[in-house]
């Protein structure tokens, strides 16, 4: 089905939490809304599903005019951070009341498969209360996908999980979008969950949106400072320059080697990745010395924050690395991984390399 958004706004009393904004989200596809709490996500999400109606704009399904169109008047599967089931059903009765109301055969394999796909099929002669927050919205989640729904709207479905568990199911979401036909609406804080769930992500910010497009594109490529700040985590490093004839000038007087448009503004801002700093140097690279002021680790990566002269940086390391606090270290910053946004932040110079190099 061929989704379409056209000049929508929401406003609610004197506030607005939809700017004007159009989107047609890629058919039979993933596309992910990413952007920080109350940017806007939810409130979109609604407006797709028929449970608000916008305050300007339209919505259409196919070509046909659907705004206004209630939800139970849409083929549409949502799931959203406060999960719903049934709480008279059984777990294997919640999963296969959709597949009860189509018709279908088979319908214990095709639950006992979904059910085993998200970690649940021990559970499915419980009833919901007997089963914790993460377990309920995985019920939730699978009753969800058995639907199937040519709408599936997921309102950050794995919030309420455990890392390990997370990590384990956008894999396998990542799989099942990818062998369905379902257009995939799927919010989210994490820019690490969009990478993960590819296809295609819109950036939200303070009801704006920002970027749409394939999700490595917005990735690599994003337009402003705002997207770039959105699909990094953790946040950029942000440095602060001045236009020269040879490039970004930094603090310290050193110069990034960048051309620079002529309409450039004096005053430049520098967005550095944090897996693209390292701390072992290669030609070409600009030495940071600096002072460790904090070292941890999340996940299997070690986060080193250093307090150089251009200001405090993060560096994102693969695997354990132990610094002793207040010890000097150096960062090395590759001049073609530097994103150069302008007064106004747009971007004007982008990194010439899709991936950053390892450390």
């Amino acid at each position: 089905m061929q989704l379409s958004l056209t000049g929508i706004s929401q406003r609610v009393g004197a506030e607005t939490w939809l700017y004007e904004q159009s989107i047609a989200p890629q058919p039979g596809a993933v596309t992910v809304l990413l952007g920080a709490t109350q940017a806007g996500k939810t409130s979109l999400m609604r407006l797709m599903a028929g449970l608000d109606v916008p305050t300007t704009g339209r919505v259409a399904v196919d070509g046909v005019d659907v705004t206004g169109q209630p939800v139970r008047q849409r083929n549409v599967a949502m799931v959203y951070q406060q999960f719903i089931n049934y709480p008279a059903m059984t777990v294997f009765d919640n999963i296969a009341s959709p597949l009860k109301l189509r018709g279908e055969a088979n319908i214990a394999a095709t639950v006992q498969s979904l059910a085993e796909r998200l970690h649940i099929d021990m559970f499915l002669k419980r009833l919901p209360a007997e089963l914790s927050g993460g377990q309920q919205q995985r019920v939730a989640l699978a009753r969800a996908l058995a639907k199937k729904a040519p709408l599936m709207l997921l309102d950050e479905p794995l919030v309420n999980l455990d890392y390990k568990l997370r990590e384990e199911l956008r894999e396998e979401l990542s799989q099942l979008f990818a062998v369905g036909d379902a257009t995939v609406i799927y919010a989210t804080t994490e820019p690490a969950e969009a990478l993960m769930l590819g296809g295609y992500t819109a950036v939200m910010d303070k009801g704006e949106l920002l970027q749409y497009g394939p999700t490595a594109e917005v990735f690599h490529h994003p337009r402003s400072l705002r997207v770039a700040r959105a699909f990094s985590d953790p946040p950029m490093n942000l440095i602060a320059a001045l236009a020269g004839q040879g490039g970004p000038r930094l603090a310290h007087g050193e110069t990034l080697p960048l051309p620079l448009p002529n309409t450039a503004s004096a005053s430049l801002t520098l967005g550095v990745r944090a897996s693209a700093l390292r701390v072992q140097g290669k030609p070409g690279d600009v030495a940071l010395p600096g002072t460790v002021q904090l070292a941890e680790m999340s996940g299997s990566d070690t986060f080193v924050h250093v307090h150089t002269a251009v200001g405090e940086l993060v560096v994102q390391l693969t695997g354990v690395h132990d610094f002793a606090l207040k010890s000097a270290l150096t960062v090395y910053l590759r001049p073609s991984q530097v994103y150069v946004f302008d007064a106004a932040g747009q971007v004007l110079v982008g990194p010439r390399r899709a991936t950053p190099e390892a450390h």
